[in-house]
This record gives C-alpha cells, structure tokens and sequence, in this order.
C-alpha cells in the first residue's frame, strides 16, 4: 500500500483541548440562540450568586438530561425562586465545559413554563397601572395604630383565613373583624374580590373598619391571576381605608400588591401587620398608669414641702424679722463702702488729671505754635511778588481785572504792568504787520 493511501486513511488527531473547542464552535454555529423547555432537578445557588441545575424531560421516557448554568447577573433577574420539579423554558447557549469535556447550557433568562404569555400581560398591565399613577408611593397611606375594625376578603375554605382568624385572635382579640367572602382563583374569582371590596367600603364608610386585608395562599401565576384583574386594582385605588396585600408566598408578586397601601410577605403578616399585640397595649397603659401614678405622688411630696415650709415661717415671725433687719444693716454697711471707694477712685482720677494739665497745654500749645508756623511758610511761598521777582509782571485793564490772554486786548487799550519794583502803564498798539504791541509810559 502506497503512503499516499495509507495517509488519506488516518483520522486526523486532536487535542483534546482543541476538540473541545472545535465542537464548542460548532455547537455555537449550528444551534445558538437556543430555547429548551423541561423540569428543574438538582437546582443549587451558590454563594457567588451563580446557579446550577439539571434540565430534564417531565414525562422521563427519553430520559434526556443537560446541565445547566446560569450566571449570577442572569440569576438576580428571576422573578421566582425555581425549585425543584419546577416546569420551566430557559433560553441560552450551548457550550461545552473544557474542564470536564460536558455539554452544557448557558442559561441566560428563565420563565415559568406556560407563563410566558400570561407575563407579558402582567407586564403590560402592569405599565399601563403605573403610568396612571395607580402604583406612586406618595398616594400610600399609614395604617391606623388602633382600628376600630378589620375587614378581611378571602375564600371562606382557604387556609388563609385560618391562618389571619388565629393571628388576629392572638394578638387583637378586642378588634372586631368581618369577613367578605370571595373566590381567590379561577374565572368568576376578579367579580367576588371587587364585590366583596365594596361590600367592605360600605362599612368603612359608616366608620366599622379602619383597614382591609386582601389575602390568599401561594400558588403558581395562574392560580393568581385572578388579583392581576385590572378592574379589582382600580376597585382597591379607590378604598376610603387603606388596604394590606397578602397575595401568595414573599416571592410572588400580582397588580393588587403594588397598588395596596402595604404588601405583606404573607397573610399572616397581613395580619400581624393590621392589628397590634393587645399585650403591647396593656403594657403601655400599665406603664402610663404608673408614671402618672409617681407625677401625682412626686407633686403631692412637693406641695407637703411647700406647706412644711410656710407654716415654719408662719410660726416664727421674729426670727424672719431679726435675718430681714440684718439684711438690712448688711446692705447699708455694703452702700457705705461702695461710696467710699467710689470716691476715692474719683478723688484719684481728678488728682492724676490736674497733674496731667500742664504738660497737655503745653504740649498742645506747641502743636499749635507748629501748624501756625507751617502755614506761613506756605503762605509766603504762595506770594505772588516772589513770581514778579523772577521777571514776570502782571498785567490788569483799566477795571483791575486781570488780563492773561492776547485776546483780551485791543489796539490803543491802556494796561497797567505791576513789577517786581513798581507799576508801569502800557499802550497796545498795532504795529504794521497786523500784530499788536506795547507802547510804555514809565512813570518813576
């Protein structure tokens, strides 16, 4: 046999790494995006957040089963708590984990199986509701601390009502409580629930009951879908008292929770949430009976003191008028040495000032001798004859007024030129050019 044969005959060989990760891009290539449906086994959350679980066929004949692992971002998603048995669709990617060389699902959503088209509806609902403002927060109101009545909607065989009867009794036995009957699932249950509500409301309104519990046990949204109605929300927006959801377990959730006053985990809590312990209350008015019991018994030792007190001074005249007369005598012993040191320091003061007299005069003198010295200086420095001394003259019309400007004169105009040592008079004339000149008259 030829090599050329013997080579077109052996398989290819693998890592097995690279096996791994060839299959894993043709998985990735043939099958993703991929949605399987099937029952949760084995479901595990570990402390990282991350889930695993195994999906396999419900009826258990193909006995097909895939591992399944859904990443925490995925698993903080859920709307529910999967549990075991759960029928669920799950969409994903297929992979293949290389550490083991298994076939795996990457688990990226998950919803209840059958759900799906009932959650969109809750969805839309839901949207809708909130955009009306159905669902704002500032439109929940606070629970009475102490109702005068508790109304309670629920199917008369649920084991809710059992369960809110024994808590109430428990913690509220004084409380009055009345119960509208109501279908808490399937088709005619939304029409009992709003009827049951007004029912309710018509007593609220003669002032019976102060809240109302809406309640019933878990179930699976379909089983619930009844307080999804849209009808029954809008029939609980419009209470006159402020309503508690305990619709199913803590991690279901319907259209009546959001819209009521307050949602409580469960019906029990409902319940406990209505109405507080009686002991609470018989503790507290114990407690206020006797601080008031002490306040009355702490004024009347006050008064009896006060009283004590009065009648010893009542009693004793003379010995008040004796510490009223030193007082007295004490006083007049402090004005008189108050005034005599108040005189002496005046005494001191005046002394300390006569003595302080002549040097201030003299010194003030002296500033004033000063200022009058400077402001000569100044005002000889402002004589106008020191200017005529240095060649200037000032010139003045026959009026004294002072003439500065060649524009000020005329031809023929007598002017009077006061210099360093006398008065000259000067003529202005015109002289051939057109310009004016001068023509003196000396006068010694």
């Amino acid at each position: 046999m030829s090599e050329s044969v013997f080579a077109a005959s052996t398989p290819r060989i693998w890592q097995v790494g690279a096996l791994c990760r060839a299959v894993a891009d043709t998985l990735d290539a043939r099958f993703n995006p991929v949605a399987v449906r099937g029952e949760i086994s084995g479901y595990n959350l570990a402390a990282s957040g991350h889930a695993y679980f195994t999906l396999k066929d419900p009826n258990g004949r193909d006995g097909g089963q895939l591992r399944c692992a859904m990443f925490r971002r995925a698993a903080s998603l859920l709307d529910f708590a999967p549990r075991e048995g759960d029928q669920v669709e799950v969409r994903g990617r297929l992979s293949v984990y290389e550490a083991r060389g298994d076939l795996q699902l990457i688990v990226e959503s998950m919803a209840r199986a059958g759900a799906g088209t009932l959650f969109e509806q809750f969805l839309r609902l839901k949207a809708k509701l909130e955009a009306e403002g159905l669902f704002d927060p500032g439109r929940k109101r606070a629970l009475p601390r102490l109702p005068r009545g508790i109304g309670v909607v629920t199917s008369l065989g649920a084991a809710a009502l059992r369960d809110v009867a024994t808590a109430l009794n428990r913690r509220a036995p004084h409380v009055p409580v009345c119960i509208a009957p109501a279908a808490v699932q399937g088709g005619a249950a939304p029409g009992e629930l709003v009827a049951a509500l007004q029912r309710l409301y018509a007593l609220a309104a003669r002032g019976e009951i102060d809240v109302i519990l809406l309640v019933r046990g878990g179930g699976s949204i379909e089983d619930l879908w009844a307080f999804n109605d849209e009808q029954l929300v809008r029939t609980m927006a419009r209470s006159p008292v402020p309503v508690i959801s305990g619709v199913g377990h803590e991690t279901d959730f319907t259209l009546a929770d959001f819209v009521a006053d307050l949602r409580a985990p469960t019906p029990t809590a409902a319940a406990e949430l209505a109405a507080e312990p009686q002991a609470n209350w018989l503790g507290a008015l114990a407690l206020l009976q006797k601080q008031l019991r002490d306040a009355v018994q702490d004024r009347l030792d006050v008064a009896s003191q006060r009283l004590d007190l009065a009648l010893g001074r009542l009693g004793r005249p003379s010995a008040r008028l004796a510490r009223q007369r030193l007082r007295v005598n004490g006083l007049g012993l402090s004005l008189q040495h108050a005034a005599a040191r108040l005189l002496l320091l005046l005494r001191q003061t005046l002394q300390r000032r006569a003595d302080a007299w002549p040097q201030m005069v003299r010194r003030d003198m002296q500033l004033r001798r000063q200022r009058l010295e400077h402001a000569a200086l100044r005002l000889q420095l402002l004589d106008p004859s020191l200017v005529l001394q240095r060649g200037y003259a000032w010139l003045t019309d026959a009026d004294g007024r002072a003439v500065t400007r060649a524009a000020q004169t005329h031809a023929g105009q007598s002017l009077h030129a006061t210099l360093a040592d006398g008065v000259v008079p000067v003529l202005v004339r015109a002289d051939t050019d057109g310009t004016l000149g001068s023509r003196q008259e000396q006068e010694r």
